[in-house]
């Protein structure tokens, strides 16, 4: 393999990994922004860490501009009333 291409294979391997890494902070830093406009504890990736409701198990979640988690389901009631929960500050977390 010539070094041209050593050094192209190189280079876009970095630029892959400098991108993800980039990705990956930006979605930590808005994750743990809605987090904190929502006033709930947040984990290590800035995730919000909360008690789902429809489950009752310890989740940690992002959350997306309206204060909804991933794992929100608009057909389901619990998950309406965790919505809710966080909106009102009494959602219960870890």
């Amino acid at each position: 393999m010539s070094n041209r291409r050593r050094l192209k294979r190189l280079l876009r391997t970095k630029l892959h990994s400098a991108g993800k890494q980039y990705e990956e902070a930006k979605r930590a830093y808005s994750d743990a922004r809605t987090a904190a406009k929502a006033d709930l504890p947040t984990d290590e990736e800035g995730r919000a860490k909360i008690v789902c409701r429809r489950y009752a198990e310890k989740r940690s979640v992002s959350l997306d501009e309206a204060a909804r988690p991933a794992c929100y389901d608009a057909d389901h009631r619990d998950c309406r009333g965790c919505v809710e929960d966080i909106r009102e500050g009494r959602i219960e977390t870890w």
